[in-house]
């Protein structure tokens, strides 16, 4: 999937308007949801019309988020299986905060720190959507009140995993220069490639002449 002679093609229109889509959505759902976490951040749920409705949209906001996470899923999971090398590239990652590259084994299109965002973001998705479905009083009325005090919880604890994935995330893409090209235009160059991802530049130039 090359794009010019100097760019590689990293991410197809439709998986970068779905992310974005993602994007905007965690947080329309985080913001709601922490309107509800603690009193003191009730003020949020202004944005929203007030509190009843953001009672009513923050679960249709993380399920539409949730479905559209589907569609990431279903095309980068393979790429984000965790491998041998993957474990030694965590064991080096004190040399890649040092700013040498060239100490880390090389990997392919997604590093180990990648694939444990990719991973962290599906568990803690789905977490959300099965606790989130246990105290949705307007379309799940009657489970017990035992499973649902458990389901807020773990509600809770999923949430605050997720949104230190994504800060994690966020962090990542901007600290490694080029990277948020790959999501703003769906190329990089061929030298971000090389450097951050070889095994990936050299499958995506292996018919170059």
């Amino acid at each position: 999937m090359k794009s010019t002679s100097s760019d590689l093609k990293r991410y197809e229109d439709t998986t970068r308007m779905n992310h974005w889509a993602i994007a905007l959505l965690f947080f329309l759902a985080a913001l709601s949801g922490l309107a509800f976490f603690h009193p003191s951040f009730y003020f949020l749920t202004n944005l929203f019309g007030g509190g009843p409705w953001t009672r009513i949209l923050h679960p249709y906001l993380g399920l539409l988020m949730a479905l559209l996470f589907i569609g990431i899923y279903v095309k980068l999971w393979r790429d984000n299986i965790l491998v041998p090398v993957d474990q030694e590239w965590l064991s080096k990652t004190g040399e890649m905060f040092k700013g040498n590259k060239d100490g880390m084994p090389p990997v392919g299109k997604y590093n180990a720190g990648q694939k444990l965002v990719f991973w962290s973001m599906t568990i803690s998705l789905v977490v959300l959507v099965l606790t989130g479905i246990l105290f949705w009083h307007a379309w799940f009325p009657d489970f017990p009140v035992v499973l649902r005090r458990i389901g807020v919880l773990l509600h809770a604890f999923a949430a605050v995993v997720l949104v230190l994935t994504v800060i994690v995330h966020i962090y990542a893409a901007i600290w490694v220069k080029g990277t948020t090209r790959a999501m703003t235009k769906g190329t990089v160059s061929r030298g971000w490639a090389q450097a951050n991802h070889p095994l990936w530049h050299k499958e995506m130039t292996r018919n170059d002449r």
